[in-house]
């Protein structure tokens, strides 16, 4: 995570809060991190002017959807719901001057036809085709786009804001929105991944006295060593992943350390001091971005960390406690020994944990996109199994009380629950309780369970599967998108990444920053992250000159930065497909795959009958005019 201003905390650098009503923080609710400096950003575009362009776009997908369609209908290619006409109508909504923000206004139209999808249920699915109408043509227009700067810069990285109860919605541009609606048409278009790819390389950075906008990066082609030597660069969010992930891979070797090597009387060793500094590290980090971001960056891995380090820190205050107590005391050694067992329950946490950084590649991006939404689906299931629980749980404890009126059996009936809820039911001892009701209710507590709610639950399981797996390209590409845009979405000043980030806090921030001018204080800064981050910045300069050369035989090629020539493009200049003739026997013998073969026939058809016509008319003709001749005579 980047610098957290303790100053504003402070109050020593105090700014007027920006005050969102119920609509834009229903809208933001998704959002993964607040603009830096939002309440300082406007519209690119007058924001009344957006939303015009946005009601223009919503009739025009009203009209060309007038009906419920199946959704292949507007999704196929060559579809005859979304025409190029149709596409063509949609790059004019805003006019030449203000046609960069359409694509922006498409993704707000998808917005508004999935939220009155969920209002107007008995036209839900008409709604949704329309939603999915405006993704298949803002992808369209993005990815017939061939001005690739205008693209990066007005299209996908301008900010725009539309007019809601009278007052502008916070500026968002449409990397920021597509992320946020889950729109995979529009991620997964070739010119939102190209952005992506240069935001995530650090190639386009956002302007540090305008956040509204990127600029490209200076040194991008420079081969030069030392200019990649800036400790800036580790704003980019590949380098940020890199060191979190290496961070993280620390942190596990920690632990591995201090679990294996229990110090029976109790002394914190260097490996398990270490441990805890890192841990505190990662506490400061969360904190700081629940406190820029609030509830909305609440997530299952944030509350799955949050387990984590509390778990530690439970084992360090029984280490501490421990201290309290003689040494050849028996105390001592049992808090010590509830420390280390505290320690030891959060191994898999510590491994799963690792995963989180993994998700940059592909198979454990899908992988943990799959258990997401196996985690949401189960919500469902255990939903009805609360219900189930409580229900039986009254009945069961209601007859051990009409027994003997002690009700002594409450843990042996939670258990036998548990286990048939485990598949591993346990029928004995239920005979006892008012027979024959209490085995009955047991065998149908257990036929609900096993039976009903866990083929429920693979049911949902298997469907979540299918349903990501089917697009797990798409998914993957949300997900990267997702986590590029965790880095760029909230910029700081200077990058100080946990648990680094204790150095900045009272190492830089608390002893100087109240007090140090602005240009030496980041000049400390520089100096201090350029110690830091020294091997990870080296091994990066290293990549970025062997990028720079690359750039360079690009651009001499007059192809793009990130271009990769591969094998079947070395020669391809060698071969003059017109010259040769191919061109024109492969247009003789591709198929049509524009029209359907019965629509075919039926134009050869029309030209025949068009032939006959005139051959009928030239005949009527002839004939009428041999007639005419022979009258004559």
């Amino acid at each position: 995570m980047g610098r957290f201003n303790w100053r504003k905390l402070l109050g020593w650098d105090r700014h007027p809060s920006q005050n969102h009503h119920d609509w834009s923080v229903h809208e933001s609710r998704r959002r993964l991190l607040p603009t830096h400096r939002e309440d300082s950003i406007e519209s690119a575009i007058p924001p009344p002017e957006v939303t015009k362009i946005a009601l223009r776009l919503r009739y025009l997908i009203e009209q060309c959807v007038p009906c419920e369609l199946e959704e292949e209908r507007v999704t196929q290619s060559h579809s005859r719901v979304i025409t190029p006409k149709v596409v063509k109508a949609a790059k004019e909504a805003g006019g030449l001057e203000n046609r960069s923000c359409v694509v922006f206004c498409l993704l707000i139209v998808n917005r508004w036809f999935k939220h009155q999808a969920l209002v107007e249920l008995w036209d839900a699915q008409l709604h949704q085709v329309r939603a999915v109408a405006c993704e298949v043509i803002a992808k369209q227009i993005i990815e017939a786009e061939d001005d690739i700067p205008y693209l990066l810069q007005s299209v996908l990285l301008k900010r725009y804001s539309i007019v809601v109860d009278g007052e502008a919605t916070p500026p968002v541009n449409v990397i920021e929105k597509a992320v946020d609606l889950h729109a995979l048409r529009v991620i997964g278009s070739s010119g939102y991944q190209k952005c992506i790819n240069y935001l995530w390389k650090g190639w386009l950075v956002q302007d540090e006295n305008d956040p509204s906008s990127f600029v490209d990066y200076k040194d991008r082609d420079n081969t030069l060593f030392l200019p990649h030597l800036d400790p800036d660069r580790m704003r980019a969010p590949m380098y940020q992943n890199a060191f979190q992930l290496i961070t993280s891979i620390v942190y596990l070797a920690l632990y591995t350390g201090a679990i294996n090597t229990i110090n029976p009387g109790g002394d914190l060793d260097f490996v398990e001091i270490l441990l805890y500094i890192f841990t505190f590290g990662f506490i400061f980090d969360e904190l700081t971005k629940l406190y820029k971001a609030g509830y909305h960056i609440l997530s299952f891995w944030n509350a799955f960390n949050n387990a984590l380090y509390s778990l530690l820190m439970v084992s360090l205050a029984m280490r501490l406690v421990a201290f309290s107590h003689s040494s050849d005391g028996d105390s001592r050694q049992k808090f010590n020994q509830l420390s280390y067992n505290f320690l030891a329950f959060t191994a898999p946490m510590f491994w799963a944990r690792l995963l989180l950084y993994l998700d940059s590649f592909r198979f454990f991006g899908a992988m943990l996109v799959v258990v997401k939404v196996m985690m949401k689906e189960s919500i469902i299931f255990f939903a009805l199994l609360v219900v189930v629980i409580i229900g039986f749980l009254q009945a069961f404890i209601g007859m051990d009380y009409a027994d003997d009126m002690a009700g002594e059996d409450t843990l042996f009936i939670l258990q036998a629950m548990a286990n048939a809820i485990m598949q591993s039911p346990d029928f004995s001892g239920f005979e006892r309780f008012s027979p024959p009701f209490g085995i009955i209710l047991y065998y149908l507590f257990t036929f609900v369970v096993m039976v009903i709610l866990l083929n429920v639950l693979i049911a949902l399981y298997n469907s979540a599967y299918g349903d990501i797996y089917d697009n797990a390209d798409d998914e993957f590409l949300a997900l990267f998108s997702q986590k590029t845009m965790q880095f760029v979405r909230a910029p700081d000043e200077n990058v100080f990444i946990a648990p680094f980030n204790l150095v900045e806090i009272f190492l830089l921030v608390i002893p100087f920053e109240w007090w140090m001018a602005k240009k030496q204080y980041e000049r400390l800064n520089d100096i201090v992250m350029g110690i830091i981050y020294s091997p990870l910045l080296f091994c990066s300069a290293l990549f970025e000159v062997r990028m720079a050369r690359e750039i360079r035989r690009n651009r001499i090629r007059g192809e793009e930065d990130d271009d990769t020539e591969e094998e079947w493009e070395q020669m391809a200049g060698n071969v003059d497909f017109e010259g040769e003739g191919w061109s024109k026997k492969v247009a003789e013998s591709k198929a049509n795959i524009e029209d359907d073969p019965a629509v075919i026939e039926v134009k050869k058809l029309r030209d025949e009958v068009e032939q006959l016509k005139a051959l009928i008319e030239n005949l009527t003709k002839s004939f009428n005019a041999k007639t005419e001749s022979e009258s004559l005579l």
